[in-house]
């Protein structure tokens, strides 16, 4: 989803709003009533292609994850940059499933060159159909439909099995492959955090690449993203199911904490219902970043696949990051590191305004898991 274009919004009379059009909404909300038609679909599209992408190999794909607005999608957009590398765009949406067919309608029905615009978060990352994007949760929504059910925990771990997604899934990773001429599948996916052992199971040489970022400034920004999505769902039903439909729950009127079989989530709820906004992010927070760690530590073959990269590492030393992110991931460097260099800093258009108490709030709460990351409260962000 992205802003809406300067002669739209003036037409509508709302500049800067965010803006679902008609088709996108009708289309999406048919899709989304129709979740087994659309595997059915996408199943004969497979064997449509069975001959084209039988012999494709799904060789260490590349998996983005981690709570939202920690860097994820700027590291998305980097390396999505790589010719090697394959992902989801916006193009694709809203039948993820069919994606050999939807863009050959959509490459013969496109009638104007596209300007790249700020998206929906206003965070001057400017996008255009042809950005990667995070549509691999249509996929997993279509055949774990109680993923996003806040009472019941979302991990899928090396004991979970579901054979029809499986071969579902591989199928489509293979169309993305044969489609945009990768060798390489990326994914940035926010919920992927509690599914990192199904994954590595899935494929044994997966390669992880997890964001973290000091929870004072993270906090700063859920919370202004949060507030910026629900004051447009609340003008705009159609931004609301479209959040929804794209497998988007982190910010806005529908938002639901990521179950990770942890009791806290519950108390992280009770927060959010009571307006106790600082106190339930810092406490999910903790709570997302404590799953990951106990994970890696249980797992030393993860531990292995998984690069974590501090955020304020990455605007500190743009390049030098990147490269250690690609040397991890095997792709070689090409001018990456030079365009982390050239797009990545530390953000200036807002900072966090919290209080003395508030801010003693975030600490209590997440210093215990903030230390496991080299975050230290005596060393918080100003």
């Amino acid at each position: 989803m992205m802003l809406e274009e300067p002669e739209t919004a003036k037409a509508a009379n709302a500049p800067g709003r965010l803006h679902v059009d008609r088709w996108t909404d009708l289309l999406g909300g048919f899709i989304e009533r129709h979740p087994r038609l659309c595997i059915r679909l996408g199943m004969w599209e497979s064997r449509l292609l069975q001959e084209e992408i039988a012999n494709i190999p799904i060789e260490r794909p590349i998996y983005v994850t981690g709570l939202a607005r920690s860097g994820s999608t700027i590291l998305l957009e980097l390396l999505a940059r790589h010719p090697d590398v394959a992902t989801h765009r916006y193009r694709d949406f809203p039948p993820v499933l069919l994606p050999w067919a939807w863009n050959w309608f959509v490459d013969r029905a496109a009638t104007k060159a596209h300007v790249a615009v700020e998206r929906a978060h206003r965070d001057r990352i400017a996008v255009t159909p042809e950005s990667p994007e995070a549509f691999e949760e249509l996929v997993w929504m279509a055949f774990f439909p109680g993923l996003h059910d806040t009472s019941t925990s979302a991990v899928l771990d090396d004991t979970t099995a579901n054979p029809a997604f499986e071969a579902f899934y591989r199928d489509h990773i293979r169309k993305l492959l044969r489609l945009r001429g990768g060798t390489r599948y990326l994914a940035k996916g926010n919920y992927n955090v509690t599914r990192l052992r199904y994954l590595l199971k899935l494929f044994p040489d997966a390669r992880f690449v997890v964001p973290v970022r000091d929870p004072v400034w993270h906090i700063a920004s859920l919370m202004k993203q949060h507030a910026l999505f629900c004051r447009e769902e609340a003008n705009n039903a159609r931004v609301l199911r479209h959040m929804r439909r794209s497998g988007h729950f982190e910010f806005g009127l529908d938002r639901r904490a990521i179950n990770t079989g942890d009791r806290n989530v519950a108390t992280v709820r009770e927060l959010w219902r009571c307006n106790r906004d600082v106190e339930g992010w810092a406490e999910y927070w903790a709570l997302i970043y404590g799953h990951l760690y106990a994970t890696l530590e249980a797992s030393p073959a993860l531990k292995q696949a998984t690069h974590v990269v501090r955020y304020e590492d990455l605007c500190r030393n743009p390049a030098g990051v990147m490269s250690a992110i690609l040397a991890h991931c095997g792709l070689a460097p090409r001018d990456l590191p030079e365009a982390a260099r050239a797009v990545i800093g530390h953000p200036d258009y807002y900072k966090p305004a919290f209080t003395d108490d508030e801010r003693a709030l975030i600490l209590q709460r997440t210093d215990a898991v903030a230390r496991l990351f080299g975050y230290r409260a005596d060393q918080a962000a100003a």
